[in-house]
């Protein structure tokens, strides 16, 4: 033990003093912070006012286009079309919102015409498309002899209250916090393994490159000469982390203060924005506010925890054979593309199939699956899963961990002292075997 003890500490202590380990843990949360800031930047710059010119020959629409701050409309029904459609070519205008004449109200719905020199965007058609709609609807209703207003005094709308079984009040929404929280996990723990499994991989193609390994392996076992750089990595990717979040956190406190957004200031303004607020609206915050705290917060975090770790152990100890049985980065292109295939179909299921039906058979499939179980069962754990399922899932994922070692210990006692010859997958069987 007093062997794997120093492994680790070599291992933790070669990867913090390395230059581009420090560089990184301190200009990544600069870079993440200086993109966040950019982008609320851009964010509240106004765009460019777009003219959109109006030939109406119905005289039907004209007021039903309203201006804004991207749009403004000019109702240019009296200008030729063709004068229009130059001037739109000439860059005068950026559109031309062509309405010919039609005979029957019905025949607007595909008598209508939007000319420019680009594409316009998704958004902007169907604001178009609405207005036009709105305004067909109440003539047609017109038409036959019924009152639009009418219709719309009466439209009702439906305002669903939720309540549990036991009686208790919940909200909406709840669903959506449960999705977001499954998948900042799984994203966390997918990255986390590509990123420091790659770094385990590096350090034991560094090490047989420079033939130091043939030294190490004359005084410690391969099994804990593997085992000690995935734990050593993974603890200084851990510190990694706890720096970035502080780090992160000081530069977002000191970034939004200078915006004005200081927590002073958004006191006031929430203090300001609950006063004006209806009691109703009141109450569904603080039902809302409840039902996130009554959460149980703690008991995700310690499954994510123990997922975390045994995924990432799982995939490092395939990294660290990878790398045993390769002489160059170049060479592990064809090894790490299926070791990452479960995680990326961990991901894709998480994604498309959990938040559709969390207790399906696929998600629930999946979620036992050593290989995805890290992703997917984290991404169901919010919506309610059964504790035995959860005990089942960890059961099998350290039980596949601790065969995978087995297996890979082998690859990597051969392979850390071949040189000269990319193996094969037929050779790596062999290792096996050996």
């Amino acid at each position: 033990m007093s062997i794997l003890k120093l492994i680790i500490k070599r291992e933790f202590i070669s990867k913090v003093r390395n230059k581009a380990f420090i560089v990184m843990t301190f200009l990544a949360p600069l870079f993440f912070v200086a993109i966040a800031v950019l982008v609320g930047y851009l964010s509240t710059m106004k765009s460019t006012t777009k003219v959109i010119a109006i030939h109406d020959e119905s005289g039907l629409f004209k007021g039903d286009f309203d201006n804004s701050d991207e749009y403004e409309y000019k109702n240019l029904s009296e200008v030729p079309i063709d004068v229009l459609k130059t001037n739109v070519l000439e860059e005068k205008y950026d559109g031309l919102l062509y309405i010919p004449k039609q005979e029957q109200i019905i025949a607007y719905e595909n008598g209508v015409y939007y000319i420019s020199n680009e594409s316009p965007g998704i958004a902007f058609i169907s604001k178009i498309e609405s207005a036009i709609e709105n305004k067909v609807s109440s003539l047609s209703l017109i038409e036959k002899g019924i009152d639009p207003q009418v219709i719309k005094e009466n439209q009702a709308s439906v305002n669903l209250h939720l309540e549990k079984a036991s009686g208790e009040q919940t909200v909406r929404g709840l669903n959506e916090i449960k999705i977001f929280i499954g998948s900042i996990f799984g994203y966390c723990i997918m990255m986390f393994i590509i990123i420091y499994g790659n770094m385990v991989m590096r350090s034991v193609i560094e090490e047989k490159t420079n033939r130091i390994i043939e030294v190490i392996v004359s005084s410690v076992k391969p099994f804990q000469l593997m085992m000690g750089k995935i734990i050593g990595t993974s603890m200084a990717g851990l510190l990694q982390f706890l720096i970035w979040g502080v780090i992160g956190g000081i530069l977002l406190f000191v970034a939004t203060s200078v915006f004005g957004l200081s927590a002073g200031a958004a006191q006031v303004e929430a203090a300001q924005m609950a006063a004006t607020m209806p009691t109703d609206m009141m109450t569904d915050i603080q039902n809302y506010m409840a039902e996130v705290l009554s959460l149980p917060l703690f008991s995700w975090f310690v499954y994510f925890i123990i997922f975390f770790i045994g995924g990432y152990f799982l995939y490092s100890s395939l990294y660290a054979a990878i790398g045993a049985a390769v002489d160059n980065e170049t060479d592990t292109q064809q090894f790490v593309f299926p070791v990452l295939l479960p995680l990326m179909l961990g991901v894709y299921i998480g994604f498309f199939t959990v938040i559709k039906d969390p207790h399906g058979t696929v998600a629930t499939v999946f979620s036992m699956i050593p290989f995805t179980s890290p992703v997917v069962m984290l991404m169901r754990i919010p919506f309610g899963v059964p504790i035995w399922e959860v005990i089942l899932s960890i059961v099998l994922l350290f039980a596949t961990f601790i065969l995978t070692v087995w297996f890979a210990a082998k690859i990597y006692r051969i392979g850390i002292l071949m040189y000269g010859k990319r193996p094969s997958w037929k050779e790596l069987y062999k290792w096996l075997k050996y």
